[in-house]
């Protein structure tokens, strides 16, 4: 073989090397536009989701303080009957050619009726009177003791009197009963 010859191989390995390395670098440069794109694809569904993600966080938390100022609505709209029996007895009261009884026998009438609907309205939002009855043990949990008093019939603690109705919401104490307790 000939100098010329192998000069001749040696240019075309070369050539062949370099149209490989040309190719490496194309395919490599392929692969690297690819993984660039994923990772903007990536990166814009990520920016979605993100925004997303705020705007229901921010919606949520605009329905929960909507949902805490206007918490009260059903229970003030259950309250009205009441006010409105309140109104009724008043003016079944200032009615003409009522004598003075049957205008007391009115006004009563109307206050169970109010006094009726308050408690049905309470019951409904889970407002319970808390029940005890005279005589029975004293609980700080319950109760609130405003006198104490003598009372021969009655132990220390027992209850003597009711002053004032208690009320509980679910478990939790809205106000204590008023009550007197034996000394």
């Amino acid at each position: 073989m000939s100098k010329k010859k192998i000069k001749e191989q040696e240019k075309e390995q070369k050539r062949q090397e370099m149209e490989e390395q040309k190719e490496q670098e194309q395919d490599t440069k392929n692969s690297c536009d690819e993984l660039e794109a994923k990772l903007k694809e990536c990166e814009d569904r990520y920016l979605r989701v993100h925004a997303d993600f705020e705007n229901a966080k921010k919606r949520l938390e605009k329905e929960k303080i909507q949902a805490i100022e206007y918490s009260l609505e059903k229970f003030a709209q259950d309250l009205l009957p009441a006010l409105d029996s309140l109104d009724m007895a008043l003016a079944a009261v200032s009615k003409d050619g009522l004598n003075a009884e049957e205008a007391v026998e009115e006004l009563k009438k109307g206050i169970e009726l109010t006094i009726e609907q308050f408690t049905k309205a309470f019951a409904k939002h889970g407002i319970e009177v808390i029940e005890i009855e005279e005589g029975g043990e004293f609980n700080p949990h319950l109760h609130e003791a405003i006198l104490q008093v003598e009372d021969a019939e009655k132990k220390a603690g027992e209850i003597v009197q009711v002053l004032q109705k208690g009320y509980k919401y679910k478990e939790r104490i809205l106000r204590p009963v008023k009550v007197s307790v034996a000394k």
